[in-house]
């Protein structure tokens, strides 16, 4: 196995081997919720090396290792930004509840601020490293498995 650092050419066997050991914890949070969206009916379907739960709509996604929930109009770019999370999971591992934790909470914050005070400009979305890095394994890992 390769060194321990983020890599979008990382193989499904790797994958599922770090999500499964060193990625556990946040792979059973995203089972519980993965369970509780089965029971109220939500098929999920492959996205990459994920399971994706489509629910609501305009309102982003999110992931829990292995499983992500994303809104019926997601576009391309935010599914590979939630699989670059699930990816980020296989290396930082128990570390992982710091960065959704950051990461939802700034989402969260942003989407007050848009919705109190529509004219403020917000910095982009990618400019925090964890999210630029999410969206740029995500989409190299896509472009990566499209030409294999």
């Amino acid at each position: 196995m390769r060194p321990i650092r983020p890599d979008s050419k990382i193989s499904a066997r790797e994958f599922y081997l770090r999500s499964f050991t060193w990625g556990l914890p946040v792979n059973i949070a995203g089972a519980v919720a993965a369970a509780c969206l089965l029971t109220t009916g939500h098929k999920p379907e492959r996205f990459g090396n994920c399971i994706n739960f489509t629910v609501g709509k305009n309102w982003g996604g999110g992931s829990m290792g292995i499983f992500m929930i994303t809104c019926k109009n997601a576009s391309q770019r935010l599914k590979e930004h939630e699989h670059g999370h699930s990816i980020q999971n296989c290396f930082y591992g128990p570390f992982m509840p710091l960065i959704n934790l950051r990461s939802s909470s700034r989402y969260l914050y942003r989407a007050c601020i848009q919705r109190l005070m529509p004219h403020k400009a917000l910095s982009p979305y990618d400019s925090v490293w964890f999210e630029r890095e999410a969206s740029e394994l995500g989409t190299q890992y896509m472009n990566h498995t499209r030409q294999n």
